[in-house]
């Protein structure tokens, strides 16, 4: 598995070597554009802002390890979303993930948005707009707030203890987290007080002054199972209306509860067979066993449950993610931003990277891979839906090679907006620099080293401890060398 490393291919012309030596479709501008020219520098208006947003960055949301106990923001919240409103991105998306209530956090220190929080997160809110208000008019920024419930990986106790909430029995992921075949699914019920959550979190959201909401359905969290629920029954499951009914009631209900506000959906468009290490430490599919059947709904057979995927498992088929949005242009929803699987159980596709957490395998393919894949899906989307505004994800592995690639996806169409995750921990300043021309910090550009996951998955805060040096002088940082050493 040695795949070249990025830092070493210095020229375009060796950039373009290296891609046509893997036989993939990534294009890419040798000269980037400066100034107001620049297709990155290029305003997209909206119908509901007063000003057009004034560059195509996005700042993507991402799950923070720091809160307090009771999900207010922290310091090193605070200091995180500081960071955001420096880049000179336009667009945050969701700023980061948020419960929409305590038991259904992905960590014990997430956010959590309820009315004894609200005056907390308002505030952290408006921390960015300060920082972004230092060097930036602020009337053209457009922030969001993604809502999460994290279904079958909750951890809202214990970092190292999943208490799941689950929509069916899934055959692999039941087996790969040691749930029973009969382990209790979320009723419907259940489900209805739980849309009744999203709601009220939404309308305490407008009120701490977020423009819009994401409905996150991405990453294997519970938005995202719902759409791969084909063996649910009754009206939350089977049918892909049925599938995204949890979607409908919800915005029906913020429509209702908290009109003006915007929705947002981030969407993994594509899903793969989960993941497991194989003997030589890379990444192999799991082992299908029943779920292999043909099933009562008529669903075709062969792997059934990755949303976007083919029977293979390792596929894609974007015919039910056309289907859903068409769905949200008939709900009235503008703003997508398109992602890929889930980092529980098959990272390399939805943030390819060379180096794995420490408890991940290496890539079974070169992470380039991976970018290209979710570059041309995003871009088939767009294609297919060109009125739907469409931020892309999966850019941070590019590396100094980003913004020539972010100015020809947005030059060309393929995405309206380029979103950076883990490249925003380590230098927020690359939207800023690349916009005004500036050389890139090249020791601070993220080099996918993924301590930034590493760390919580070991109960520590995450941040990017290689590059930060507010990380690096942290005493969870020695503790996280030990950790790596004893891999």
């Amino acid at each position: 598995m040695m795949y070249k490393r990025l830092a070493q291919l210095r020229t375009p012309a060796q950039f373009a070597e290296y891609i046509q030596s893997l036989g993939i479709q990534l294009d890419f501008d040798p000269d980037l554009l400066l100034g107001p020219g620049s297709p990155l520098a290029q305003p997209f208006a909206l119908p509901f802002l007063s000003a057009p947003l004034s560059n195509r960055w996005c700042i993507l949301p991402m799950e923070g390890w720091d809160a307090g106990q009771d999900g207010r923001p922290t310091e090193l919240v605070t200091r995180r979303w500081q960071r955001f409103g420096q880049s000179g991105a336009k667009l945050i998306w969701g700023g980061e993930a948020t419960a929409v209530r305590p038991d259904g956090r992905a960590n014990p220190n997430q956010l959590i948005l309820n009315a004894a929080n609200l005056p907390a997160i308002a505030d952290l809110r408006q921390e960015l707009v300060r920082a972004h208000a230092r060097r930036w008019q602020t009337d053209d920024l457009l922030i969001g707030l993604q809502l999460t419930h994290s279904g079958r990986f909750c951890r809202p106790h214990d970092k190292q203890r999943l208490e799941p909430q689950i929509l069916y029995a899934h055959p692999l992921l039941n087996r790969k987290f040691g749930l029973s075949p009969d382990f209790p699914v979320i009723t419907d019920a259940a489900i209805e007080q739980l849309i009744a959550d999203y709601i009220k979190a939404a309308a305490l959201a407008q009120k701490a002054g977020f423009q819009f909401v994401d409905i996150k359905h991405c990453h294997g969290y519970l938005g995202h199972e719902f759409l791969s629920a084909v063996d649910r029954p009754g009206k939350y499951g089977g049918s892909f209306e049925n599938r995204t009914r949890f979607l409908r009631e919800i915005v029906e209900g913020i429509r209702l509860t908290a009109p003006g506000l915007e929705i947002g959906v981030r969407l993994s468009a594509f899903d793969f067979i989960p993941f497991k290490m194989g003997d030589d430490g890379g990444g192999v599919p799991e082992t299908p066993a029943a779920e292999s059947q043909p099933n009562p709904n008529h669903f075709p057979p062969g792997y059934r449950y990755a949303f976007g995927g083919d029977a293979a498992g390792t596929g894609v088929d974007l015919s039910e993610p056309r289907q859903f949005l068409a769905l949200l242009e008939r709900l009235g929803i503008k703003l997508v931003n398109i992602t890929a699987g889930s980092p529980y159980y098959n990272p390399h596709i939805q943030r390819p990277a060379l180096f794995p957490p420490s408890d991940g395998y290496l890539p079974p393919e070169d992470p380039l891979v991976g970018v290209a894949r979710q570059i041309g899906v995003t871009a088939a989307l767009k294609a297919a839906h060109p009125s739907l505004l469409i931020v892309g994800s999966g850019y941070s592995y590019l590396q100094e090679w980003l913004p020539h690639v972010a100015q020809n996806v947005v030059r060309t169409g393929k995405a309206d907006f380029v979103g950076l995750g883990r490249m925003a921990l380590a230098y927020p300043e690359m939207c800023a620099d690349v916009l005004e021309g500036k050389p890139l910090q090249r020791k601070r550009i993220c080099r996918t080293f993924s301590d930034c996951t590493t760390a919580p998955r070991n109960g520590l805060v995450s941040g990017c401890y290689p590059l930060d040096e507010f990380y690096k002088a942290r005493p969870e940082a020695k503790v996280l060398e030990t950790l790596k050493r004893g891999q």
